[in-house]
């Protein structure tokens, strides 16, 4: 049948990284990474691929996961969800903690299963059901002969790894740089095996092997990579592509879920990895990624399934219902109860936790040598098993155009010269732009602040761009009023990389270039999230800020 729609990529725009994808019936899902945010795992519902609305997440028990916001790149990597015989699954890495998570539901609006913890499972895990009925994990390892893609059954009565693990692959390229993601499928009585390599940043690629055995050997297919822009120019509209996972619809049809990032005002990636869709056809045994082009493309005809439009996210947000709805997130685990709605107002304590987190190490690429991977991974897990859970005095959404508009009103009356409170762009703990309310030798000020912690080229490997960025770690005040009553509307206008801040319409700070706030210079996986927040700056402060709406209205791209 013809449609008159369009898919129109990303599919899921903004910080929604690493996607899985499964069908059941007429019914598509993807899950998300989330990392040190909370809730986690964003779970999206689909039935024409188009468009996409979020339906919850896999973890929202604050019981139940454990993240902090010490380091906005830890938390959870790279989930997969499956169907299997009426229930859903949902596995993932939680890098804050070393542990690694399994839960279930039989509707993927939850509820879902107290959470199972599986030892012995490496990074990316992926579940495949064989036609014996058996469940098996992949997972890749870091490092040294045995690293790359290996694979284990998986028994799901104990939920633990049990019998032999098998070494699948180590990746199409000679010593492949983090093999990883990896996906199982069968298809004509063939094994396929889909991972990702290269590294997330520019050379990400996508790569397939197959096997006639579920545990090999694998053979390497000789078009791979099957996805890549990294033969691209850097500034190509859609760049680091990869992470991929297959669906075939309904009607026969396969597609590929990857993320990538769309660089804006120079190679700058503030919105970080997004979900991007393309279709795929068959051709001799292998798959064929966007088969007229080769790569990525921004628009593609629709599917074979009829149009299924999802309603719009609201422009602003009162605060009227109980609870929180999806878009919000805290950063860590809200167990110390940093926020609450209260008359229709969001109400979030001044925590001892600062904003600015002068302790925080930036975190670049892994080292080049396998061994030296495997061993820093290692070490990595060593010291996370006793992990705090614990979040910021932080509420917020994700950045997801390039241009956008947003305001809060907000009411806070500063008690010292540490408590602050008002509205945030945080890329990660050391890289942020805040217009906030505070006390100024026993004035109130509204201020704009920007805190910077650039390693230039940080995940970048031997890709450098010419980047006029400074290196260094500090925190400035780039614009100051005096306020003179306690309720105020903040608002804060990104046009591209060019940002201005005001207070009841009064400009604190204009053309503010907001173009250090992206993983190519702040290092780590995340993109740019705008919140509301309140701190103590480091001394538990007994106040609150209380917020009676917030919106954000993005442009068109």
């Amino acid at each position: 049948m013809m449609n008159d729609y369009k898919i129109h990529n990303p599919i899921i725009p903004g910080f929604y990284p690493d996607p899985s994808i499964c069908r059941v019936g007429k019914d598509y899902y993807i899950a998300n990474s989330s990392f040190s945010f909370f809730p986690g795992i964003p779970l999206f519902h689909s039935r024409d691929l188009a468009h996409w609305e979020c339906i919850g997440y896999a973890l929202n028990d604050p019981k139940q996961l454990r993240l902090n916001p010490e380091r906005t790149s830890g938390g959870l990597f790279a989930p997969t969800i499956r169907y299997h015989e009426g229930l859903f699954y949902v596995i993932v890495g939680n890098m804050t903690t070393g542990e690694n998570i399994l839960v279930t539901a039989e509707d993927p609006r939850g509820p879902w299963s107290d959470v199972h913890l599986i030892d012995g499972v490496g990074g990316d895990p992926s579940l495949f059901w064989d036609d014996d009925g058996t469940c098996w994990c992949s997972y890749s390892k870091m490092g040294g002969p045995e690293g790359g893609i290996v694979n284990r059954q998986l028994d799901l009565t104990t939920f633990q790894l049990v019998g032999e693990e098998y070494h699948l692959w180590n990746g199409n390229a000679y010593d492949a740089h983090s093999p990883e993601s990896s996906h199982i499928y069968k298809k004509d009585g063939w094994y396929y095996l889909l991972i990702a390599e290269g590294g997330t940043e520019h050379y990400h690629a996508t790569t397939i092997a197959r096997s006639r055995e579920l545990n090999g050997p694998y053979k390497n297919y000789r078009g791979n990579p099957i996805l890549s822009h990294g033969h691209l120019s850097m500034f190509h509209e859609i760049v680091n592509i990869g992470h991929s996972d297959f669906v075939e619809t309904q009607t026969g049809a396969w597609y590929m879920v990857s993320l990538a990032s769309r660089p804006y005002g120079g190679y700058h990636k503030n919105m970080g990895r997004e979900t991007f869709i393309m279709p795929v056809i068959w051709e001799s045994g292998w798959p064929i990624v966007s088969p007229l082009t080769g790569k990525c493309e921004m628009e593609y005809p629709a599917p074979d399934l009829p149009e299924y439009p999802v309603a719009p996210v609201a422009v602003v947000d009162d605060f009227d219902a109980p609870q929180l709805s999806w878009q919000w997130n805290t950063l860590g685990t809200p167990l110390n109860d940093v926020y609450r709605i209260e008359n229709s107002r969001l109400v979030i304590r001044t925590v001892e936790t600062p904003v600015e987190n002068w302790a925080h190490n930036v975190f670049g690429g892994f080292p080049e040598d396998p061994e030296e991977r495997r061993k820093l991974f290692e070490k990595m897990m060593a010291t996370r098993k006793n992990a705090k859970s614990y979040a910021m005095g932080f509420v917020g959404r994700r950045q997801q155009h390039f241009s956008y508009t947003a305001a809060a009103w907000i009411e806070f009356e500063p008690q010292t010269e540490k408590d602050t409170a008002g509205l945030m762009i945080l890329q990660d703990s050391t890289n942020q732009l805040r217009i906030e309310i505070a006390k100024e030798n026993g004035r109130k000020v509204c201020r704009v602040v920007k805190f910077y912690n650039v390693i230039p080229h940080a995940m970048m490997g031997d890709v450098i761009p010419e980047m006029d960025v400074e290196e260094g770690l500090y925190s400035k005040v780039l614009g100051c009023v005096e306020l003179d009553s306690s309720e105020a509307e903040l608002r804060i206008e990104a046009r591209g990389q060019s940002n201005s801040f005001y207070v009841n319409d009064l400009p604190v700070a204009e053309n503010v270039d907001g173009s250090f706030l992206g993983s190519e210079t702040c290092g780590g996986f995340i993109g740019a999230y705008i919140a509301m927040f309140a701190t103590g700056g480091g001394t538990e402060v007994d106040n609150e800020a209380a917020f009676d709406w917030f919106g954000y209205q993005g442009e068109d791209e």
